[in-house]
Parts: C-alpha cells; structure tokens; sequence
C-alpha cells in the first residue's frame, strides 16, 4: 500500500513537472516571436547624415561634436573625432568656446536631445499641422 501511495505521488509530481515544463516552453516561444518580430524604423534617417559632422546635446546640457559614422534604431550613436564644448565652471549654460577632444566615442540613444548638422540645416513641415479644409462661405 505504501508503495503506491508513493508511486502515486510521483506520478502526481511528474505530471506537475510536465504541465510546468510545457508551460516554460510556451513562454519562451513567445518571448523568441517578441524577439524576432518586425524591425522597427529609426524614429529619425540618420543615413543622410553618415560621414558628416553633427552636433548632439545631451540631456543635462553637454554638447559635442563629431563625425556620424554609425547608429541603430535606437538612436545610439557612433562619432568619431569628437569634442566636447567646455562649459563655464560658474554658470553651466554658458559655453566658454573651448574644447576638449575626446575621439571615437559611442553615445546612448536615451541620453540624446538634440542631432544637428553642423552645416546648414533644412525646414521642415510640421507633421502635426493638419491641412485646413476650406469652409463653406455663407
């Protein structure tokens, strides 16, 4: 008797270990799809500017200067001869014109606030500006 009882049990704990394991396995299937799922765009093309200068302002003010020469979907950045604009030790908005060379550097996409060219620039429409509809007169 005691011998099925336990037979019993681990056939009880087996079939918990299978429903478990089954259950392992579909949630790393759907993490994998996750995974491999459509690419998502670049929220800006960046590819119009590989190989030139720009100019990138961080989140807290630092500014520096490079040449593009990679980036991902992310917005991570790879600048190769860069500089740093020195701020001014008693007022941090104020720039004090010189700066400190700091060579290829990889920035985080997330610490970005600002791209720009640093020769010449392009307007824009506004994407949010909806066309107005002309208005019966009356």
């Amino acid at each position: 008797m005691e011998g099925q009882q336990h037979h019993q049990k681990s056939n009880n704990s087996n079939s918990y270990n299978n429903n478990n394991n089954n259950n392992n396995r579909q949630r790393n299937n759907q993490k994998k799809d996750k995974l491999e799922g459509p690419k998502r765009e670049a929220i800006l093309n960046l590819q119009r500017f590989q190989d030139k200068r720009i100019i990138v302002t961080f989140i807290g003010g630092r500014k520096v200067t490079g040449t593009l020469k990679g980036f991902d979907q992310l917005m991570n950045l790879v600048l190769d001869d860069s500089d740093e604009s020195i701020r001014d030790p008693s007022d941090n908005r104020v720039f004090t014109g010189e700066t400190r060379k700091l060579g290829l550097v990889v920035v985080r996409g997330p610490l970005l606030l600002t791209i720009s060219p640093v020769e010449g620039f392009e307007v824009i429409d506004n994407p949010f500006n909806q066309p107005e509809e002309e208005q019966p007169t009356i």
